[in-house]
């Protein structure tokens, strides 16, 4: 198999996300969080955007193991069952792997390398092209 999914788990696909479309036209994330709770993409785009600003390491962290519990939520309620392809192909699915790659990053930031190992091989393992395209 060309995927890697060695075991045949089925991918699993995410339903769209409603803050995709509000953030791509240039809604601030923090108010489209506190409308969309539930949206991983913003919790990323918020995690992303704390690290690239520098000096908010605890806030990217915080932002970004949101996101990734959102996501985790979303996963399970559509048929997840804690392991098997997230496809990066699958828009949707960006949230959650781009939640996973600032969860890593901020990890790694404030010096907890055990969660940042352990991120980016779950990255790794849910999608190896979401992995390549985040620099994984």
């Amino acid at each position: 198999m060309s995927d890697g999914n060695l075991l045949g788990i089925p991918e699993t696909r995410l339903p769209e996300d409603p803050a995709t479309a509000r953030l791509a036209a240039g809604e601030d994330p923090a108010a489209v969080a506190g409308a969309i709770p539930t949206s991983s993409a913003t919790w990323a785009t918020l995690a992303e955007r704390a690290l690239a600003a520098g000096g908010r390491d605890v806030e990217a962290y915080a932002y970004a193991r949101t996101g990734y519990h959102r996501a985790l939520d979303q996963l399970r309620k559509s048929g997840w069952r804690g392991q098997g392809p997230v496809p990066w192909s699958h828009e949707p699915n960006r949230g959650f792997l781009r939640s996973l790659a600032a969860l890593a990053r901020a990890a790694r930031a404030i010096g907890e390398t055990d969660e940042e190992a352990r991120c980016a091989q779950f990255l790794r393992d849910s999608s190896a092209e979401g992995a390549r395209e985040l620099g994984f």
